[in-house]
């Protein structure tokens, strides 16, 4: 989807959120190397919010750093132009971090699972 407008923007994730039944969202959130807090995570946080009361959904925040490194280097090792490669990157990153979130959360589900069963 490209960005064009907020009002634009949210009327197409309405749109996917219909078509898709989507129950959640992950939102990526830009912590600072430090992993401390600076002025676009609290845009970000902000944002969820905003999201969150709209389409009454949960919105979960992951870190996101890293993750448009780690995009580049994996699409270093495809056969796409720079240009097409330069594209693709955000998409990536996207990926990456709802995989991340999608895997830290499978974890946690195992850890209490498995928590709850020795007790």
């Amino acid at each position: 989807m490209q960005r064009r407008n907020k009002r634009h923007d949210l009327a197409a994730l309405q749109r996917v959120i219909h078509e898709y039944e989507v129950r959640e969202i992950v939102v990526g959130l830009p912590l600072r190397m430090s992993g401390a807090e600076g002025t676009q995570s609290e845009k970000m946080q902000v944002f969820a919010e905003e999201l969150r009361k709209r389409f009454r959904l949960p919105v979960h925040l992951w870190d996101e750093r890293l993750t448009s490194a780690e995009a580049n280097r994996l699409l270093r090792e495809t056969e796409l132009s720079i240009e097409k490669r330069a594209k693709a990157v955000d998409r990536m990153a996207a990926v990456l971090i709802l995989q991340g979130w999608m895997e830290g959360r499978r974890c946690f589900t195992t850890e209490t699972q498995s928590h709850r069963e020795k007790h």
